[in-house]
């Protein structure tokens, strides 16, 4: 097949799923080498056509919810955290996910992982784990919110309340100066709350922007979380506040 034919088809795949697509999956498709399609990957990024998500990408038009916005916001912090957080999961782990754009890096990053069963409320995650065939996904069921693409509600907490995980992996809009995490949803908050309570080990995700913005709904404080997953940049003296109510991981690029 001509390069540029291959290169039209790597994009309609893309806008025919709407979500993102790896090396290995493209190189099967179109039986040519992983570095031929990194090298058209190289092309197609070069002309703004897709976004390079870990080990793949994303078509450039499907960054139009809000959902896909937050989830290339700061791509590499986000990538970064997902990689270090993904070594808290061991084999045979039943774990949560929650909806988040830091937490979608981390479902990428779990194809090691035998015999793990994964709950989520989030429905972009879902294309991303069903690659891994040792994992088995169960989605929250509850009210589908179209342009975040999560789900939520009454219903869910409901379910919750029957449910009980290793750990269970969140992520935030803002932490304030007291250490309290925040959302912008007041309803959303008290999901999120309901989640946390289920976890035996509980793990925030959240890069260092996040310290200092401004949300409202409070749904939790560090010192409701084990550990946190962060990248540099807190201010020095409010990192060190922060380490008071929970152990605070800070992982490089």
């Amino acid at each position: 097949m001509k390069t540029e034919r291959r290169r039209n088809q790597i994009i309609a795949s893309l806008q025919a799923i709407q979500s993102d697509l790896t090396v290995e999956e493209l190189a099967e498709t179109f039986k040519v080498s992983g570095l031929t399609i990194r090298r058209d990957l190289e092309r197609l990024e070069a002309d703004k056509v897709i976004l390079r998500t870990h080990g793949g990408c994303i078509l450039r038009t499907s960054v139009q919810s809000g959902y896909h916005t937050r989830v290339v916001e700061h791509l590499e912090l986000k990538q970064a955290i997902g990689r270090a957080a993904a070594a808290e999961v061991a084999d045979g782990d039943v774990i949560l996910i929650a909806d988040g754009s830091t937490t979608f890096h981390l479902a990428s990053h779990l194809a090691r992982v035998k015999k793990l069963s994964v709950f989520t409320n989030s429905l972009g995650i879902i294309p991303v784990l069903s690659r891994f065939p040792d994992s088995e996904v169960y989605v929250l069921g509850g009210q589908y919110d179209k342009e975040m693409r999560f789900i939520a509600g009454s219903m869910m907490e409901r379910t919750l309340e029957e449910l009980n995980f290793d750990k269970v992996f969140l992520g935030t809009d803002a932490i304030d100066a007291k250490g309290n995490c925040l959302t912008y949803n007041a309803n959303l908050a008290r999901i999120v709350e309901a989640m946390l309570r289920r976890g035996t080990r509980k793990i925030l995700l959240a890069d260092h922007t996040k310290a200092g913005a401004r949300s409202y709904a409070i749904y939790a404080t560090l010192a409701d979380f084990d550990v946190w997953y962060t990248t540099p940049g807190v201010d020095h003296n409010q990192l060190r506040q922060y380490r008071r109510q929970t152990a605070v991981k800070v992982v490089t690029t």
